[in-house]
């Protein structure tokens, strides 16, 4: 039997479907999606709300003549396969197959490249100006979520529109989580809307000059549809507020939002999580990092926790249970966390900024103006740093080194294992001098008994793994153990001499000279851009004091990485246990 969907190959075929047809097609999206996600893994609950909406969306709309800009993009799965790629939707997220966020090179569809938030009302009003200018008549549309309209980029992108007649409608399809729930003011206010306790003439999204309309019920498609139809006739920018239910469809997914987000594998008729046992497993970074937050923070009453909008995925969720007045989720506003926690810094408290590698990079002038400009003791806690797999080149963190490292009075440090990050974490939180950025993986390490007691870490210091003859090898951070491994499966053994800096700055410039003077050949190791990461500091170092020794620089290569799983991407940049065990064995 022949499903609605299997006849459905992109939008114009949608278009020639009967509105009665409609319902049936978003159950079948919905089951379609649900069939891949449990098997392949992804992004699920976001994408499950916004079914109806996505296919109004492509009914009424003259995609891709008219532009979508999804935000984000973790809800985009039914717009890619209602787009040309169902029967590549099996590849989702995988290497060389297709991007788990919208993305201009992989189809006309995805009008903007997506992966962190609050990006598509200014994205959407900049196109909408351009056809403004160049005379086209096109409609242009942004979909963005409740905890990314919460995010200032957004705030500035509904400032420009306002003063503008651009042909420009925003959809804020409200369904109060994020990731995490949705936090703050401003939720609590579209949650006042939603219950009808806010006064019309009091809406703030009209007093911007906007259109406003609903809130209607987003999982109503024929209710969707019309209001579409009717804002396509309203000229100037427009604002739609949808309801939504985030995992829409899947009883558990709606019931446990937060970790149906993105559940791994689970059991589409039952929507069962795939069990994995955890038992004599090592802990995960993240959860070094909280758990010894909540023990430092049992001793120390000026320790703060601050995080935007990855309270669970940072594990900072530990502190705000036992400590909730002192431990901070902001929403999706990196550069108020960085400047708050400056804010914090001035008044003698031991904040610590948890932030993802990859979204520090939002709130750069802040961490340069706020912080170290002031030489304010800041402790950034950089999860996800290095490749993080699936989530591909909008979320890898292999930026931080590089762009961490130049920024004067900043103390940069990647722990090899959970010990050293527990460590770091314990030396920090006694004072010092100077700001400090700690980056660590995503995932597991290698240590089970890793909760030892404290000892102090001495700034700037490397260490010595393993002795050599005539090659040092120079590692930073986790990727260390990679080299460990390595050098266990070589031959040629005694040659390679294997040092641990997790201090990229300041460098152990004492250690350098000596190692510099002992041995004929240097290679360093990174999980970070090879531009201007760990290796440029060694090789400024060298050009410095005039060293000749050659070096060798491994690292991520000058071009942005795909998805592909953590294994597979290392094996692509030559930072697996195997490329650089082929790599040793030539010295």
């Amino acid at each position: 039997m022949k499903t609605i969907l299997s006849e459905i190959n992109n939008p114009s075929d949608l278009r020639k479907l009967d509105t009665s047809q409609l319902p049936q097609l978003a159950k079948e999206l919905r089951d379609f999606i649900i069939d891949i996600v449990s098997v392949k893994e992804g992004h699920l609950g976001a994408s499950l709300g916004v079914v109806e909406l996505t296919i109004a969306l492509h009914y009424v709309f003259n995609t891709p003549e008219d532009l979508l800009v999804w935000d984000v993009g973790h809800q985009a799965y039914g717009h890619k396969i209602l787009t040309e790629r169902k029967n590549k939707f099996n590849t989702n997220r995988q290497l060389g197959g297709i991007s788990g966020f919208p993305k201009r090179s992989e189809s006309v569809y995805d009008t903007f490249g997506v992966g962190h938030s609050s990006t598509s009302i200014s994205a959407a009003l900049g196109m909408a100006i351009a056809s403004q200018l160049k005379g086209e008549n096109k409609n242009h549309v942004a979909i963005i979520g409740d905890a990314s309209i919460a995010s200032g980029m957004a705030f500035e992108g509904l400032n420009h529109a306002g003063v503008t007649d651009v042909n420009l409608l925003v959809i804020l399809n409200d369904n109060a989580i994020g990731i995490d729930p949705s936090v703050g003011a401003l939720k609590n206010y579209f949650t006042s809307v939603k219950e009808g306790k806010n006064p019309k003439e009091n809406n703030m999204i009209k007093s911007l000059n906007f259109d406003y309309s609903g809130p209607i019920d987003g999982h109503d498609i024929n209710a969707l549809i019309t209001e579409l139809k009717r804002l396509q006739k309203v000229k100037g920018p427009k604002f739609l507020h949808i309801i939504t239910t985030k995992g829409k469809g899947l009883q558990q997914a709606e019931e446990d939002q937060v970790k149906y987000h993105a559940p791994g594998k689970f059991d589409k008729n039952t929507g069962e999580i795939t069990f994995k046992s955890e038992e004599n497993l090592p802990p995960k970074f993240q959860d070094v990092f909280g758990l010894t937050l909540v023990e430092l923070a049992r001793t120390n009453q000026k320790i703060i926790g601050i995080t935007p909008a990855m309270p669970s995925g940072s594990s900072l969720k530990f502190m705000m249970e036992v400590f909730p007045d002192r431990a901070f989720d902001v929403g999706i506003a990196e550069q108020h966390a960085v400047t708050l926690s400056a804010g914090m810094a001035t008044q003698g408290m031991v904040v610590f900024c948890n932030i993802y590698s990859t979204f520090l990079q939002r709130a750069y002038d802040q961490v340069i103006h706020d912080v170290a400009l002031q030489n304010l003791p800041v402790i950034f806690c950089l999860d996800r740093a290095g490749l993080v797999g699936e989530d591909g080149a909008t979320h890898h963190g292999v930026f931080d080194l590089a762009y961490l490292r130049c920024i004067p009075n900043m103390i940069v440090y990647a722990p090899k294992d959970e010990i050293a990050l527990r460590n770091i974490l314990y030396t920090a939180s006694l004072g010092l001098n100077h700001p400090i950025a700690i980056r660590y993986p995503r995932g597991r390490g290698n240590t089970i008994n890793w909760q030892k007691p404290f000892q102090k870490i001495a700034i700037g210091k490397a260490h010595e793994l393993k002795e050599g003859k005539t090659t040092a090898v120079l590692s930073t951070g986790y990727i260390g153990n990679n080299v460990t491994l390595a050098l266990d499966k070589i031959s040629n053994t005694d040659a390679i001499a294997h040092y641990d800096f997790g201090f990229v700055k300041p460098l152990d410039e004492q250690l350098l000279h000596e190692i510099f003077s002992v041995f004929e050949a240097i290679i360093t190791i990174e999980d970070n851009a090879i531009k201007g990461g760990f290796g440029s500091g060694i090789i400024e170092f060298a050009s410095q004091n005039q060293y000749s020794n050659p070096i060798k620089t491994i690292g991520i290569p000058d071009h942005f990485i795909e998805q592909g799983t953590v294994e597979e991407l290392q094996e692509i940049c030559g930072i697996s246990v195997k490329q650089l065990q082929l790599l040793f064995s030539k010295f």
